[in-house]
């Protein structure tokens, strides 16, 4: 269903929320939102009366492939989990890629997420990276496909990636044009995936940095996840992992850094001046024993911060409202400030916050006219833990859930309904995943 009207839905824009609007939709995009029954309705209408309306949000961060492999790695440190989540990457299938990424995209859809950007793992496939293209298209979802390089190869990991799951730099960056040429048109777009700064050489990063600024594509890249970036780049290139890649020209205002636990003032400070985004990932890096990120550092470091979840492997979920509210919490906790990180600060970071960086439209400030209809209805009453409703946005932020949302949007067709997915039915996913309900 592809509506024209919400109607008498109240809908966060301009930073408040409104009661007893209509939003209606013309081609994909926010048209006009004026108070109900000012215009007249569409022939298709979604009604939003007791519902509330926000944009949807955009998960900075996640391995899609994952999503076969939760639980996997419980209580092991980064490296020792990578070890263990490589093994199953090795021996990824299309069929086993497909099936996943629809599984994981429409996990995401039905938590709110309009907008996911796939960090892919360096493969030797270009059949694993299409089927995962296939599912993100049969998903709906608005995407960023990041495409996985790498050109040092070692197998710990440690100074380098797996060569197992490596191809010549030149190989990948072929396959990647030919995933934009796939692309033109659709509501998936094209990146490049880099695992952290050991894995390319200096003039792999030079080579990658040329390819994504001539095609103008974004660059999502683990940084400082643990310390063993700056160790290992200290032990190998005799300076810490931001100095690495500032020498080697690696920091630019479409480069997206992913978790920055370890990111120190100084290592802020250059990123910023480089317009270098980041991606915060509270619940995998609380899964794994990485740390917090200083994310009041970062934004007061001028840097621009979106929010994650990561893979199902790490957090081990796709639901960016569970994120969402623990992203607030666990930062108030380690700074012991209970007003830290409220509903508009957390949702703005959740919607808008790297969007600039990415290449993607920005939203700030809620639902607007003209932009794309990517859109979330909850409905509060679907479930009596969320009542009663004293503010929306805090309801939202400390008990909003799957349970509360009614339709997810993206460019104006209605993804989900009442927590399925219109295309994509539960029996099926669940099937791709290996589990048949008896």
């Amino acid at each position: 269903m592809t509506p024209d009207t919400i109607t008498d839905v109240t809908v966060y824009s301009e930073g408040a929320w409104h009661a007893g609007t209509d939003v209606h939709l013309v081609d994909g995009r926010v048209h006009a939102l004026v108070p109900k029954g000012e215009l007249p309705h569409g022939n298709r209408v979604l009604d939003g009366a007791g519902g509330h309306l926000t944009p949807g949000l955009v998960n900075t961060h996640t391995h899609l492939f994952q999503a076969g492999l939760r639980g996997i790695g419980e209580g092991l440190p980064l490296l020792a989990w990578l070890s263990a989540v490589g093994e199953e990457a090795v021996a990824l299938t299309p069929e086993r890629a497909y099936a996943t990424a629809a599984a994981a995209a429409a996990e995401a859809l039905r938590s709110g997420t309009t907008t996911l950007v796939e960090h892919m793992w360096p493969h030797p496939s270009p059949e694993v990276h299409d089927a995962v293209l296939r599912a993100l298209r049969d998903s709906g979802v608005r995407a960023v496909l990041c495409r996985g390089v790498a050109d040092r190869a070692d197998r710990s990991r440690r100074w380098g990636f797996d060569p197992r799951l490596m191809q010549p730099l030149e190989e990948a960056l072929a396959h990647t044009d030919e995933l934009i040429a796939a692309t033109r048109g659709s509501r998936v777009e094209v990146g490049v995936a880099v695992p952290n700064p050991r894995c390319l050489t200096p003039d792999g990063m030079a080579t990658v940095r040329a390819y994504a600024e001539e095609r103008g594509l974004p660059v999502s890249l683990h940084l400082l996840e643990t310390t063993t970036d700056d160790v290992m780049c200290r032990e190998h290139a005799g300076v810490g992992a931001v100095d690495y890649l500032e020498r080697a020209g690696f920091l630019w205002e479409r480069l997206l850094a992913v978790h920055c636990v370890e990111l120190d003032a100084a290592g802020r400070a250059t990123l910023a001046g480089h317009g270098v985004g980041v991606s915060y990932n509270p619940l995998s890096n609380m899964r794994l024993g990485s740390g917090i990120a200083p994310v009041p550092d970062l934004l007061d470091a001028g840097l621009r911060v979106g929010l994650g979840v990561d893979g199902a492997a790490s957090n081990d979920t796709q639901d960016m409202l569970e994120a969402l509210r623990i992203g607030a919490y666990l930062q108030r906790a380690a700074r012991r400030k209970a007003d830290l990180f409220g509903f508009p600060e957390m949702f703005a970071m959740a919607a808008n916050g790297a969007n600039r960086v990415l290449g993607l439209e920005e939203r700030p400030d809620g639902v607007r006219a003209g932009m794309q209809a990517d859109l979330v209805l909850h409905r509060f009453d679907r479930d009596y833990a969320c009542l009663p409703v004293r503010d929306p946005g805090a309801t939202l932020l400390t008990v909003g859930s799957g349970r509360t949302v009614a339709a997810v949007l993206v460019g104006g067709e209605v993804l989900v309904r009442d927590g399925e997915h219109v295309r994509l039915p539960s029996r099926e996913l669940a099937a791709g995943l290996g589990f048949t309900a008896a």
